[in-house]
Formats: C-alpha cells, sequence, structure tokens
C-alpha cells in the first residue's frame, strides 16, 4: 500500500519513507510512524510522517 492517503496511515505502523536529504536516490528508510505531520487527507509525494526515531519523511510504502 502507499502513502498518499492519509486515512491509510496511523501511529504504530511499520513504513518506509524517503528523508529529504535521500530524494534524489530514492533511497528509503523503515522505521514506525510517531506523529502524522501532514494536514490534509491525501499528498501526491507521500504524507509526511516523524517516525519513532525522530526522522522526518514522506510515506512511500507502508509494511503493516
Amino acid at each position: 500500500m502507499n502513502g498518499i492517503n492519509r486515512v491509510n496511515i496511523k501511529p504504530g505502523i511499520r513504513v518506509l519513507i524517503v528523508l529529504k536529504k535521500d530524494q534524489r536516490s530514492g533511497k528509503l528508510t523503515e522505521g514506525i510512524v510517531k506523529d502524522i505531520l501532514t494536514k490534509s487527507s491525501t499528498h501526491p509525494h507521500g504524507i509526511k510522517v516523524r517516525l519513532e526515531s525522530g526522522e522526518i519523511g514522506r510515506v512511500k510504502e507502508i509494511l503493516s
């Protein structure tokens, strides 16, 4: 499942995000969602979240 729709993303789920510094390479970072930062219901590049590790990025894939 992709991370374009905010309704699919809840705190506590495992996701793959792309960090700002990795946008060019497309490198993905796995983690658990702590906070959802995007206010709109959808975003074409993925919903922005903060992971429990403190990293911030846009959700590319939902793992669980």
